[in-house]
């Protein structure tokens, strides 16, 4: 039951992460309607809104919900999976390394202005691990708030990314190198990574996800089903020098094997690298 009320949470309320920017798009704009409309609504009717807020109605829209918890960490009102933690302190649920971070978030003080953060967690729809966003307001004691989902990585971002590291990679190799490796956010988010293989050598000499791909051999390559690609990818770079291809590969945010669709550039001697997984 602990773990249930704990996904139920998370799921949820995201307070604890780090705040970071929304991605554009419908969703986001229907969220911030939608908590808008539930922070004028509590202004005017005060804890008396929550009935609202917990039922199916005006306060959900689709797959978006109205949740609110108080400064010391009880679901008082949620329209979505959450409901089964109103009137429990959720702080308690949660794992102790997350424990410090929400409490903050709880202190931090009502300033009349809509904040946003992020994190990764399972999605109830699909049982996945994706990444969500959430907008939320501090009213008195209340924080409300609306999460989203937010959609893999497309394959319009992945090429846009690819285009920056080829970029990077003609102008200073080894700087670029260096940059992708440590995981620079030019070069890594969400699910997207680049890598790098040394057309001469056959070798990574940058990995945006795995930094001990590093060194090893690329040309030897195989999918966890044992399928080699590595050498299929280096043929098509050096006989076209820009191609796409399709494989079976491990996704950092799910860690679940996806089917994978990468978009490879030669860049100098070097194959660039950036694929987006599409289930």
């Amino acid at each position: 039951m602990k773990s249930l009320l704990l996904l139920s949470f998370l799921s949820s309320f995201p307070l604890f992460a780090a705040q970071s920017s929304a991605t554009s798009g419908s969703d986001d704009q229907r969220a911030k309607a939608l908590l808008s409309k539930a922070v004028a609504a509590y202004k005017q009717d005060g804890d008396k809104a929550f009935a609202a807020f917990s039922r199916q109605g005006e306060f959900v829209d689709g797959d978006l919900y109205v949740f609110v918890v108080d400064s010391k960490g009880t679901m008082l009102a949620s329209g979505g999976p959450s409901v089964v933690l109103i009137d429990r302190d959720v702080s308690s649920t949660l794992d102790p390394s997350l424990q410090e971070q929400f409490a903050k978030a709880l202190k931090s003080p009502e300033t009349g202005k809509v904040q946003q953060a992020d994190y990764r967690w399972k999605n109830w729809a699909d049982g996945k691990v994706e990444r969500k966003h959430v907008y939320y307001q501090r009213v008195g004691e209340r924080f409300l708030a609306v999460g989203y989902y937010i959609p893999r990585a497309s394959a319009q971002q992945a090429v846009s990314m690819l285009d920056k590291a080829v970029k990077a990679v003609e102008a200073d190799p080894q700087a670029a190198f260096k940059q992708i490796t440590a995981r620079d956010k030019a070069f890594i988010e969400d699910d997207l990574y680049v890598f790098v293989v040394d057309l001469e050598s056959s070798k990574f000499v940058a990995h945006g996800f795995n930094t001990r791909m590093v060194g090893t051999d690329f040309d030897s390559l195989k999918d966890p089903g044992g399928n080699p690609i590595g050498h299929a990818m280096l043929e098509l770079v050096k006989a076209k020098g820009e191609a796409e291809f399709e494989y079976q590969w491990r996704n950092p945010v799910t860690s679940k094997v996806e089917n994978k669709h990468a978009f490879l550039r030669k860049a100098g001697h070097y194959l660039v690298a950036v694929g987006y997984y599409t289930r």
